[in-house]
């Protein structure tokens, strides 16, 4: 399993915005069949701090899910609302084994 957790930065005048899209991708990405998780979090001490805690059954669903027209629309609807570009780390499933998912 590959996880892609995904700090942004969002301009508190377009958090709800941003919310609003972001929730609609993770909706329409938990419908892909490589997607296990998609989760959107909202730091509590800076609700501007918002993380994406995607996991995928492996490179190629992430890959697939950069090339969904849901993506596309999401990052072109966001793109000025954020007050710095996205960071994201990789990582790979220790537990729970992929059965666990």
């Amino acid at each position: 399993m590959l996880l892609v957790q995904v700090h942004i930065r969002v301009k508190r005048e377009h958090l709800d915005g941003f919310l609003a899209e972001t929730r609609r991708n993770a909706a329409a990405s938990l419908q892909e069949p490589g997607v296990r998780r998609f989760d959107v979090l909202q730091d509590e001490a800076d609700d501007t701090h918002v993380v994406l805690a995607e996991v995928y059954v492996d490179q190629a669903a992430a890959d697939a899910h950069k090339q969904t027209t849901h993506y596309a629309r999401w990052q072109d609807a966001v793109a000025g609302m954020l007050t710095e570009p996205r960071t994201r780390t990789r990582f790979t499933s220790v537990f729970p084994g992929e059965d666990g998912w």
